[in-house]
């Protein structure tokens, strides 16, 4: 099948992406462009590589609980599931596609030589893993639940529980970094991250709903976070290729 075949792409809509500068996300202003951006045509390099196998994955990898110790000791806090699809504009499943996960241990704190918040470091948590999806679309990974924590950023602000996402198709054009939070956090409407997404019904597309068809009892919660891509062929966008 041809990626003809697959359909025309659906153009992008920019009014749905967060300002690059915001006011209230202090560090966003070292961090924002001052000048245009431009937009480059892709490589060969770009767009056919490289491809991350099955054969690279490890018995442990989708495990956070287990995979820092190697399955000898468990991280400790809340025991979670974290599941679901990555599909494409259309809706249909996306196989053989890296999904990485990283984020802060149970009391909020990174295993990073940065993270100075006064939480204690697990021992038995490293705080990353990875998975590739299956012919559905579908991953999991089990893992704990991540705590809050204060970011300086005014007086006293805190980041919600969150976990970071990496999805990375099959080249290098096709990589999305996002963020998934979780249901019921009150902390959500009050984080100046979560706030640069202006439309309410977007960032909730960011935010994972409790899952009990997943969870097992006396063991532990699940949340389901499925993430929409865009399709694997280029557009153009004001005259020039943008995205894969």
């Amino acid at each position: 099948m041809s990626d003809t075949d697959h359909g025309p792409l659906i153009p992008r809509n920019r009014d749905a992406h967060p300002p690059a500068y915001d006011i209230d996300y202090k560090t966003s202003v070292p961090r924002s462009p001052r000048w245009s951006l431009l937009s480059m045509e892709s490589t060969p390099s770009e767009e056919t590589g490289p491809r991350f196998g099955h054969s690279l994955l490890g018995e442990w990898d989708n495990n956070l609980i287990m995979n820092w110790t190697r399955g000898k000791s468990p991280a400790v806090g809340e025991r979670i599931l974290v599941h679901g699809r990555v599909l494409d504009e259309n809706g249909r499943p996306v196989p053989d596609t890296l999904v990485e996960i990283w984020q802060a241990n149970a009391g909020g704190r990174y295993r990073h030589k940065k993270d100075t918040y006064f939480a204690p470091l697990d021992p038995n948590f490293g705080g990353c893993g990875r998975t590739i999806t299956d012919e559905n679309g579908y991953y999991e990974f089990l893992t704990i639940r991540p705590g809050a924590y204060p970011w300086p950023n005014r007086a006293n602000d805190w980041r919600p529980m969150h976990i970071h996402f990496s999805i990375f198709g099959h080249s290098f054009g096709q990589r999305l970094i996002s963020q998934m939070y979780f249901e019921g956090d009150p902390l959500i409407n009050h984080c100046p991250i979560a706030a640069t997404i202006k439309d309410r019904s977007q960032l909730d597309t960011l935010v994972a709903p409790l899952d009990f068809s997943k969870s097992r009892p006396l063991d532990f919660l699940a949340y389901k976070f499925d993430i929409v891509l865009r399709g694997r062929r280029q557009t153009m966008f004001e005259n020039k290729l943008e995205g894969m």
